[in-house]
This record gives structure tokens, sequence and C-alpha cells, in this order.
């Protein structure tokens, strides 16, 4: 459930637009704004001490990542993403995050490597203990971390975008029966491939894991139309 604006007192407050941004783009990766909720520009002014032009400004900014709609006389909201259109955004994060496994396999360090590898641990303690908030974040972790490894700056900010915009689909693909297991095996696998070096097989190991995703999501898809 969605925190309330009065309860996200946890939230930084800041009167830049890139702060009401991120502020809000964080506050809907991590489920306190949920799909369809609104967003009051009034709520919002207060909540981060930012000035209206600063929070319209902002909300412009997040309508043109697709992750928030504004509609004439009624304000803005969380733009709700369809079933198929996570799918659509799973293929796309395939062919990019390909692209910036090969790029992390080619120009990892030996401190990122110990540091990706130890993220293999933090998965296998998750599934262990059948925690699937911790393996949902660990997951996103891995995708975070190879992200930045990368070095690939533009593929990064496309990825950012296109995270946001399904990311609540990540959370409910992780309650499918036994998904937890098999993605940790395929992050496993992930890791060590852009740790080995090879570039090629890193994008293809990668590729294979999204295309892993978008199967669950098929299987989502199947759960709900059988409810």
């Amino acid at each position: 459930m969605a925190a309330s604006f009065e309860t996200a007192s946890d939230e930084p407050s800041t009167a830049t637009v890139d702060g009401v941004v991120t502020a809000v783009r964080d506050g809907i990766m991590q489920g306190r704004y949920a799909p369809g909720q609104r967003l009051p520009e009034a709520d919002l002014v207060s909540l981060y001490q930012a000035s209206r032009g600063a929070v319209r400004t902002a909300l412009a900014q997040l309508e043109s990542e697709g992750i928030v709609l504004r509609e004439r006389n009624r304000g803005a909201r969380v733009r709700p993403i369809s079933l198929d259109e996570a799918v659509e955004i799973t293929e796309a994060r395939a062919v990019v995050e390909g692209l910036c496994a090969a790029k992390a396999a080619q120009r990892i360090t030996a401190d990122e490597r110990t540091s990706l590898r130890a993220l293999s641990d933090e998965l296998r303690t998750a599934v262990e203990g059948g925690d699937v908030m911790a393996y949902t974040r660990a997951n996103q972790e891995v995708h975070r971390a190879i992200r930045d490894i990368s070095r690939h700056e533009t593929a990064g900010i496309m990825l950012d975008r296109l995270r946001t915009q399904s990311v609540r689909y990540h959370y409910t693909v992780a309650l499918l029966p036994g998904r937890p297991a098999v993605g940790m095996a395929e992050h496993i696998e992930v890791i060590e491939s852009v740790c080995s070096g090879d570039a090629d097989l890193a994008e293809q190991t990668m590729r294979a894991h999204l295309m892993s995703v978008v199967d669950a999501l098929h299987q989502l898809d199947k759960n709900l139309h059988q409810w």
C-alpha cells in the first residue's frame, strides 16, 4: 500500500526540480506511490519544501519519462502500466541491458568484481530465507551494479526510465512459485559471465535472463486470467 503524503516524511526535503523528480521517482519505485495514485501539487510543495513552479516542472519531466500522467483540471497521477506494456519494456531492457553486460565484462575492475560477486551471497541468503523483499532488492542491485560497471551513460539513462515504468511487476513476478530460486540462479550466472570478462557471453546471459522474465510475465498473465 502506498503511503499518504502525510506519512512520507522520510523523503528528503529539497527546493530543486531534480530533487523533486528523484524523490517522486524513488517513491514510485519503492511502492510508496501506487499506480493511479494522485500527486497533488500542493501536497508535493509541502512535502518537499519546493516552489510550485519546481513541482510543476518536475511533474512535466516525470510525464516525459512515462511514469506520471497529467490531465487537464485533474492534476497528476502515477501512470498505471499494463502487463502487455511491462512485457514490451522487459524485451527492450533485454537489448539495452545486454549491451551493459557486455561493456561491464570489458570494463570491470578487480574491486568491482569482488563487489558484484558479493551480491550472489545476498541472493542466496534471501532465497534460502524465503525473504521475497530481500530477494527483490538484491535482484535490483545486481542490475544496478552492472549498469554502473558498464559506464555507458546513455544506456544507463534509458534503463532508469524503463525500470521505473515496470517496477510494480518486479515484486509480483517474484511471488510466482519457484521464481526466486530460478531468478537467483540466473542472476548468479549473469554475475559470473560479467566477471569472466567474456563480453559476448555476458550479453547472451543477460538477454536470456530477461527473456526468462518475459516468460514469467506471460505466466503471470495466465494466472490472472484463471482468477
